[in-house]
C-alpha cells in the first residue's frame, strides 16, 4: 500500500494555529466520533439552551428571537446599530475613531451569544465555531469582498497551551471555507501575555494591550499593501482589535477591518473575556 501524502507545511501551520499539537488530533477525533453517537442515540439540541431542534448546529425559536441581530441601519466604522435617519457615523467613532477602518458583528452581545460564546471558549464547545462562523461570513460579507486575508487575533503561547485551542482561529477557518478568502495565522503574533480584560475600562483596557502584538519579520513583505479582516469572538471596547490592526497597518497593510461573532452596545450585557 502506497504511503498517505503529506500534509503540506502551510495547511499544518494553519491548523496549528487552531490547536496545540500534544494529542489534540486523537482526542478531537474521539469527541466527534462520540457526538456522531449521540446524535444516532439522541435528538440535537439547540446550541444555547439544550432544548430538543431539528438539526444540529441550531436555536430553538425561542433562543432565536432573543438573538439580537445587527442590521442596517449602523455606524459606517464602529457597525453599531443606528436609530433610522441617524447620522453614519456613530458619536464614539467621530470622538474615538479607531486604528481599524470599518468593525462588523452578526449579533449584539446579549444573553444568548454569551452562553454561545461561553460554551466556545470555556466549554470545549468547538462544534460551535462553524455555525457561528456563518452567522459571521453573512454579516461581514461586506469586508470580504475585497479582502485578501482573514488575520485571527493571536493567543499567548501559555493562554493556548491552556486553552488547546485558539477559538478565534476555528472561526477564521469556518470563513475561509464560506468566503474563499485566505487565514493567515502566521501575519501576527501575540508577543507578551497580557492580564484579562474583563473589568477594565476603555483606558486600562487600551494600556494593558498596548505593544503586545506584532507582525513577524518573515511576515512584513506579505503584510505590506493588503486588505486584512481581523477576526475575534467578541469586540467589547475594541481596544485588543485596535491593538492589532495597529501592527498590522505598522507593517504596512493597505486596510484593516474587523470581523466578530457579537459586540458590545451601551446597556447591554458586561462580556467576558
Amino acid at each position: 500500500m502506497d504511503d498517505a501524502a503529506p500534509i503540506p507545511v502551510r495547511s499544518r501551520h494553519r491548523f496549528a494555529a487552531a490547536f496545540t499539537q500534544a494529542g489534540q488530533g486523537a482526542l478531537r477525533a474521539l469527541k466527534v466520533a462520540g457526538r456522531v453517537g449521540l446524535d444516532h442515540a439522541l435528538p440535537p439540541t439547540c446550541m444555547a439552551c439544550k432544548r430538543a431542534v431539528g438539526e444540529p448546529g441550531g436555536l430553538c425559536a425561542a433562543c432565536w428571537r432573543q438573538l439580537d441581530f445587527i442590521c442596517e441601519p449602523l455606524c459606517e466604522r464602529l457597525g453599531v446599530p443606528l436609530e433610522a435617519g441617524a447620522n453614519r457615523l456613530s458619536p464614539l467613532a467621530a470622538q474615538h475613531p479607531p486604528a481599524y477602518g470599518r468593525a462588523r458583528a452578526a449579533v449584539c452581545f446579549g444573553e444568548v451569544a454569551r452562553e454561545l460564546v461561553h460554551g466556545f471558549k470555556y466549554a470545549d464547545r468547538t462544534d460551535l465555531a462553524d455555525p457561528l462562523a456563518g452567522l459571521m461570513a453573512r454579516a461581514g460579507t461586506e469586508l470580504l469582498r475585497d479582502a485578501e486575508a482573514l488575520v485571527p487575533v493571536p493567543l499567548h503561547p501559555r493562554r493556548l497551551f491552556k486553552r488547546r485551542f485558539n477559538q478565534s482561529a476555528l472561526l477564521a477557518l469556518g470563513i475561509e471555507r464560506r468566503s474563499a478568502v485566505p487565514m493567515r495565522p502566521a501575519w501576527l503574533v501575540r508577543r507578551r501575555a497580557t492580564t484579562p480584560q474583563v473589568g477594565l475600562d476603555r483606558a486600562a483596557r487600551a494600556e494593558n494591550v498596548a505593544g503586545a502584538f506584532a507582525v513577524p519579520d518573515a511576515a512584513r513583505a506579505e503584510v505590506a499593501g493588503r486588505r486584512i479582516v481581523l477576526v475575534d469572538d467578541v469586540l467589547t471596547t475594541g481596544a485588543t482589535l485596535d491593538a492589532c490592526a495597529k501592527a498590522l497597518l505598522r507593517a504596512g497593510a493597505e486596510r484593516v477591518d474587523v470581523l466578530v461573532f457579537a459586540r458590545v452596545v451601551d446597556g447591554m450585557t458586561t462580556p467576558i473575556s
